[in-house]
Protein backbone atom coordinates (compact mmCIF):
# COMPACT_ATOMS: atom_id res chain seq x y z
CA UNK A 1 0.00 0.00 0.00
CA UNK A 2 1.67 3.10 -1.25
CA UNK A 3 2.34 6.01 0.63
CA UNK A 4 2.04 3.61 3.98
CA UNK A 5 4.45 4.97 6.94
CA UNK A 6 5.72 1.71 8.72
CA UNK A 7 7.94 2.03 11.73
CA UNK A 8 9.20 -1.33 13.26
CA UNK A 9 10.73 -0.66 17.18
CA UNK A 10 12.39 -3.47 18.18
CA UNK A 11 15.49 -5.11 19.59
CA UNK A 12 18.04 -7.05 17.67
CA UNK A 13 18.38 -10.49 19.59
CA UNK A 14 14.60 -10.55 19.58
CA UNK A 15 12.93 -13.55 18.30
CA UNK A 16 9.86 -11.56 18.40
CA UNK A 17 11.03 -9.07 16.48
CA UNK A 18 12.17 -11.37 13.91
CA UNK A 19 9.22 -12.85 13.28
CA UNK A 20 7.59 -9.34 12.52
CA UNK A 21 10.59 -8.63 10.11
CA UNK A 22 10.17 -11.74 8.53
CA UNK A 23 6.96 -11.09 7.88
CA UNK A 24 7.50 -7.44 6.57
CA UNK A 25 9.99 -9.00 3.94
CA UNK A 26 7.47 -11.59 2.94
CA UNK A 27 5.07 -8.63 1.97
CA UNK A 28 7.90 -6.54 0.42
CA UNK A 29 6.95 -4.08 2.71
CA UNK A 30 9.30 -0.89 3.00
CA UNK A 31 9.81 0.39 7.06
CA UNK A 32 11.62 2.33 9.13
CA UNK A 33 13.83 0.29 11.89
CA UNK A 34 13.75 1.60 15.44
CA UNK A 35 16.53 0.17 18.15
CA UNK A 36 15.12 -0.03 21.30
CA UNK A 37 17.53 0.30 24.88
CA UNK A 38 15.58 -2.33 26.75
CA UNK A 39 17.08 -1.00 29.94
CA UNK A 40 16.71 2.72 29.42
CA UNK A 41 12.83 2.47 27.00
CA UNK A 42 12.27 5.38 24.93
CA UNK A 43 9.21 7.30 25.24
CA UNK A 44 8.41 6.31 21.54
CA UNK A 45 8.18 2.82 23.05
CA UNK A 46 6.41 3.95 26.17
CA UNK A 47 4.05 6.09 24.36
CA UNK A 48 3.51 3.27 21.62
CA UNK A 49 2.97 0.27 23.97
CA UNK A 50 1.88 1.65 26.88
CA UNK A 51 0.62 -1.62 28.64
CA UNK A 52 3.42 -4.46 28.16
CA UNK A 53 6.11 -1.45 27.30
CA UNK A 54 7.50 -4.26 25.28
CA UNK A 55 9.31 -4.99 21.54
CA UNK A 56 8.62 -5.62 19.00
CA UNK A 57 5.85 -2.66 17.99
CA UNK A 58 4.91 -1.96 14.32
CA UNK A 59 3.62 1.31 14.35
CA UNK A 60 1.67 1.96 10.76
CA UNK A 61 0.65 5.31 9.72
CA UNK A 62 0.93 6.12 13.43
CA UNK A 63 -1.51 3.60 14.98
CA UNK A 64 0.43 0.86 17.51
CA UNK A 65 0.00 -2.70 16.95
CA UNK A 66 1.61 -5.04 19.70
CA UNK A 67 2.23 -8.73 20.13
CA UNK A 68 4.83 -10.43 17.72
CA UNK A 69 2.23 -12.84 16.50
CA UNK A 70 -0.86 -10.17 16.81
CA UNK A 71 1.58 -7.80 14.49
CA UNK A 72 2.12 -10.80 11.77
CA UNK A 73 -1.43 -11.31 11.72
CA UNK A 74 -2.30 -7.88 11.27
CA UNK A 75 0.56 -7.64 8.39
CA UNK A 76 -0.79 -10.77 6.52
CA UNK A 77 -4.80 -8.96 6.37
CA UNK A 78 -3.51 -5.35 5.24
CA UNK A 79 -0.84 -6.53 3.05
CA UNK A 80 -2.89 -9.47 1.46
CA UNK A 81 -2.18 -9.36 -2.01
CA UNK A 82 1.31 -10.95 -1.52
CA UNK A 83 2.64 -14.23 -0.07
CA UNK A 84 -0.48 -14.94 2.21
CA UNK A 85 0.85 -16.70 5.58
CA UNK A 86 -2.25 -17.89 6.96
CA UNK A 87 -4.94 -20.40 5.45
CA UNK A 88 -7.76 -19.05 3.68
CA UNK A 89 -9.94 -21.68 5.35
CA UNK A 90 -10.82 -21.12 8.93
CA UNK A 91 -10.09 -24.94 10.38
CA UNK A 92 -7.14 -24.37 9.54
CA UNK A 93 -6.22 -20.98 10.64
CA UNK A 94 -7.49 -21.71 13.83
CA UNK A 95 -4.84 -24.76 13.72
CA UNK A 96 -2.10 -22.53 12.64
CA UNK A 97 -2.86 -20.21 15.18
CA UNK A 98 -2.83 -22.71 17.95
CA UNK A 99 1.02 -23.77 16.60
CA UNK A 100 2.21 -20.34 16.79
CA UNK A 101 0.85 -19.89 20.25
CA UNK A 102 2.55 -23.47 21.33
CA UNK A 103 5.65 -21.87 19.64
CA UNK A 104 5.62 -19.11 22.40
CA UNK A 105 4.58 -20.97 25.46
CA UNK A 106 6.59 -23.75 25.17
CA UNK A 107 9.58 -23.90 22.49
CA UNK A 108 10.32 -20.18 23.36
CA UNK A 109 9.99 -20.76 27.67
CA UNK A 110 12.24 -24.22 27.75
CA UNK A 111 14.96 -22.82 24.93
CA UNK A 112 15.01 -19.72 27.37
CA UNK A 113 15.47 -21.95 30.40
CA UNK A 114 18.29 -24.36 28.53
CA UNK A 115 20.69 -20.71 28.46
CA UNK A 116 19.64 -19.23 31.30
CA UNK A 117 19.97 -22.51 34.27
CA UNK A 118 22.29 -25.35 34.90
CA UNK A 119 22.23 -28.77 36.15
CA UNK A 120 19.09 -30.22 36.71
CA UNK A 121 17.24 -27.16 35.73
CA UNK A 122 19.21 -27.44 32.16
CA UNK A 123 18.77 -31.01 32.00
CA UNK A 124 14.57 -31.25 32.61
CA UNK A 125 14.30 -28.04 30.15
CA UNK A 126 15.91 -30.00 27.51
CA UNK A 127 13.96 -33.03 27.99
CA UNK A 128 10.65 -30.76 27.34
CA UNK A 129 12.09 -28.78 24.89
CA UNK A 130 12.91 -31.82 22.40
CA UNK A 131 9.47 -33.01 23.20
CA UNK A 132 8.10 -30.26 22.36
CA UNK A 133 9.41 -30.31 19.00
CA UNK A 134 8.22 -33.04 18.54
CA UNK A 135 5.30 -32.41 19.07
CA UNK A 136 5.76 -29.79 16.26
CA UNK A 137 7.76 -32.15 14.15
CA UNK A 138 4.28 -33.91 13.98
CA UNK A 139 2.32 -31.31 13.13
CA UNK A 140 4.95 -30.63 10.02
CA UNK A 141 3.79 -34.29 9.03
CA UNK A 142 6.18 -34.27 5.26
CA UNK A 143 4.80 -31.07 4.53
CA UNK A 144 7.85 -29.01 3.06
CA UNK A 145 6.81 -26.26 5.33
CA UNK A 146 4.57 -25.66 7.84
CA UNK A 147 2.39 -23.57 5.68
CA UNK A 148 2.05 -26.51 3.32
CA UNK A 149 4.34 -25.85 -0.22
CA UNK A 150 4.63 -22.00 0.69
CA UNK A 151 5.97 -20.69 4.24
CA UNK A 152 3.67 -19.98 6.16
CA UNK A 153 2.56 -18.66 9.76
CA UNK A 154 3.60 -21.46 11.83
CA UNK A 155 6.82 -21.33 10.33
CA UNK A 156 7.49 -17.54 11.03
CA UNK A 157 6.80 -18.12 14.33
CA UNK A 158 9.18 -20.50 14.59
CA UNK A 159 11.96 -19.63 11.96
CA UNK A 160 13.63 -16.96 14.56
CA UNK A 161 14.09 -19.69 17.42
CA UNK A 162 15.70 -22.16 14.71
CA UNK A 163 18.86 -18.98 14.65
CA UNK A 164 18.73 -19.73 18.82
CA UNK A 165 19.80 -23.39 17.97
CA UNK A 166 23.29 -23.29 17.83
CA UNK A 167 23.53 -21.46 21.49
CA UNK A 168 20.66 -23.93 22.97
CA UNK A 169 22.59 -26.87 21.96
CA UNK A 170 26.34 -25.32 22.49
CA UNK A 171 25.30 -24.16 26.00
CA UNK A 172 23.12 -27.49 27.05
CA UNK A 173 25.51 -29.95 25.30
CA UNK A 174 23.16 -31.69 23.23
CA UNK A 175 21.91 -32.37 19.35
CA UNK A 176 18.50 -30.90 18.23
CA UNK A 177 19.14 -32.48 14.61
CA UNK A 178 19.46 -36.25 15.71
CA UNK A 179 16.34 -35.74 17.66
CA UNK A 180 13.82 -34.14 14.99
CA UNK A 181 15.62 -34.00 11.65
CA UNK A 182 12.54 -33.31 9.47
CA UNK A 183 11.99 -29.93 11.81
CA UNK A 184 15.35 -29.06 11.40
CA UNK A 185 15.43 -29.65 7.23
CA UNK A 186 12.55 -27.75 7.23
CA UNK A 187 14.14 -24.74 9.08
CA UNK A 188 17.08 -24.96 6.30
CA UNK A 189 14.54 -25.12 3.69
CA UNK A 190 13.18 -21.60 4.59
CA UNK A 191 16.04 -20.42 5.13
CA UNK A 192 17.08 -20.77 1.41
CA UNK A 193 14.31 -17.69 1.08
CA UNK A 194 15.66 -14.29 1.18
CA UNK A 195 13.20 -12.61 3.40
CA UNK A 196 14.02 -15.59 5.88
CA UNK A 197 17.85 -15.29 5.73
CA UNK A 198 18.25 -11.02 5.52
CA UNK A 199 15.60 -10.98 9.08
CA UNK A 200 17.46 -13.70 10.89
CA UNK A 201 20.93 -12.47 13.14
CA UNK A 202 23.79 -15.20 12.79
CA UNK A 203 23.97 -17.99 15.06
CA UNK A 204 27.50 -17.58 16.49
CA UNK A 205 26.37 -13.38 17.09
CA UNK A 206 23.18 -14.76 19.25
CA UNK A 207 25.21 -17.58 21.07
CA UNK A 208 27.98 -14.93 22.40
CA UNK A 209 24.91 -12.61 23.44
CA UNK A 210 23.73 -15.65 25.85
CA UNK A 211 27.25 -16.46 26.70
CA UNK A 212 27.03 -12.66 27.66
CA UNK A 213 23.97 -13.11 29.64
CA UNK A 214 25.17 -16.01 31.33
CA UNK A 215 27.98 -14.58 32.93
CA UNK A 216 25.70 -11.79 34.44
CA UNK A 217 23.76 -14.16 35.79
CA UNK A 218 26.69 -16.18 37.39
CA UNK A 219 26.31 -18.57 35.61
CA UNK A 220 29.43 -19.27 33.35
Amino acid sequence: MAGDQVTLLDFWSSPFGMRVRIALAEKGVKYEYSEQDLRNKSDLLLQMNPVHKKIPVLVHDGKPVCESLIIVQYIDEVWKDKAPLLPSDPYERAQSRFWADFVDKKIYDFGRKIWTTNGEDQEAAKKDFIDSLKLLEGELGDKPYFGGETLGYIDVALLPFYCWFYAYETIGNFNIEADCPKLIACCKRCLQKESVSKSLKDPQILYDFAVMVRKKLGLE
